[in-house]
């Protein structure tokens, strides 16, 4: 907590925003400002809101903190930026950026608040560096519903790959390098984001539709249609990185592509050895054509990002937020980053100073906020300073159950 402790210029915030981290790293079952000010032992949530809400501090110095935390310590030479969306299903209309679109969280068109993440991946691990919240048309072009929940007037739609190129662009502004950048379709088949990325002479491995044209030595084609000219000694089974349940293997081919402008492209293309379903990713290098063992890694690297949304939302409670206006939005997510990056962290340098021995899985992320919990939380919160709120809530439930009951004419 020392790292943004220069954030926040009176004590008690700071004091709170770590007693706020500690319980997003804990075992409650559920955590929002009311169960955390419960758990840390104050009497009301009005301090837990207050921080969220209306406190004096920039979550965005506190995200480059994290940002900087996370390059120094999962640093390698192959690190992957993947950018990727997660939505968080929402009732009602208020909640800032929520509309009915479609979330692959709940893999159908919800009533949703959606938000674009980068991961930083690599081999010592992963965490998110940044976050844009997607804030849809029907948004943007009201600004008094914009002004309400925090926006500002003149708040501009973007896409995602549009908050996308942002986030690199912040990443790589900040002085901070990376091997690659992946994404999925929604990215990959952006052409200004893969264009931007070129500019900055980022190399990226974008997954793009069958339907997307590329340029070759024979003329121009779709992809699926050179996918079936690929012969079959030019196929190779590889690793696209570990799993749940061993590695993923899959058949790999690369095809050069043909452009004027500096740097090498490639098509990609991944077929599953059960189904023969095929996947497609564009190429850009800046330098000399890549390695299809190194393209496979990076169109691995993919997944991390997936992991993360699991991890950070069961873990440190990224997705429980019950906060409506975007300040307090972007206050929690951030500082959910910070939670997750602590178990990363501290996962990557125990996998280093103290390798599993072969018949052990390494620590997990789990496992070191579990040892976290016992040896220093619940020390440092015991449950008998906690009763006194309890009360409070119960007397403050009871009186408002009461006046709902008198208003509606009902027994209590």
């Amino acid at each position: 907590m020392a790292l943004i402790a220069g954030r926040f210029a009176r004590v008690e915030p700071r004091r709170r925003v770590g007693r706020l981290v500690l319980g997003l790293l804990s075992d409650l079952p559920r955590k929002n400002c009311w169960t955390i000010a419960e758990w840390a032992g104050e009497r009301t949530p009005d301090g837990m809101q207050h921080l969220l809400g209306r406190a004096k501090w920039d979550a965005d110095q506190v995200r480059d903190d994290v940002r900087a935390y996370v390059v120094e310590h999962l640093r390698d030479d192959q690190t992957v930026l993947v950018v990727d969306e997660t939505g968080d299903v929402k009732k009602g209309t208020d909640t800032v950026g929520v509309q009915r679109q479609y979330t692959g969280t709940a893999g159908r068109i919800e009533n949703a608040q959606v938000a674009v993440y980068l991961v930083y991946a690599g081999h010592r691990g992963h965490a998110a560096v940044d976050r844009e919240l997607y804030v849809p048309r029907s948004w943007t072009s009201d600004p008094d519903r914009c002004r309400a929940a925090g926006l500002g007037d003149k708040t501009e739609f973007a896409t995602k790959p549009q908050l996308a190129a942002r986030m690199v662009t912040r990443f790589l502004d900040a002085g901070h390098r990376a091997a690659r950048v992946a994404g999925d379709e929604v990215y990959g088949g952006n052409p200004t984001l893969r264009a931007a990325l070129e500019e900055r002479g980022t190399g990226h491995v974008l997954a793009v539709p069958c339907s997307h044209e590329v340029t070759t030595g024979a003329g121009k084609f779709r992809a699926d249609t050179l996918a079936r000219k690929v012969p079959k000694r030019a196929w190779q089974k590889l690793s696209a990185g570990s799993g749940a349940k061993g590695h993923r293997f899959y058949d790999w081919a690369v095809i050069d592509l043909t452009d004027p402008r500096p740097g090498s492209r490639q098509l990609l293309i991944r077929r599953n050895r059960s189904t023969g379903e095929l996947a497609y990713y564009r190429c850009y290098s800046p330098a000399a054509a890549v390695p299809l063992t190194t393209l496979v890694h990076i169109a691995g690297s993919r997944w991390r990002v997936e992991e993360f949304f699991q991890s950070s939302k069961g873990l440190a409670a990224l997705d429980e937020h019950q906060v409506r206006r975007y300040p307090s939005w972007s206050r929690w997510v951030t500082l959910a980053m910070l939670a997750h990056a602590f178990l990363a962290v501290v996962r990557a340098n125990e996998h280093n100073r103290d390798p599993a021995p072969d018949a052990l899985i390494p620590l997990t992320c789990n496992e070191i906020q579990r040892l976290f919990i016992t040896l220093v939380i619940r020390p440092a919160f015991d449950p008998v300073h906690r009763l006194g709120w309890s009360d409070w809530r119960r007397r403050h439930q009871a009186r408002s159950s009461g006046h709902l009951a008198g208003r509606f004419g009902c027994p209590g």
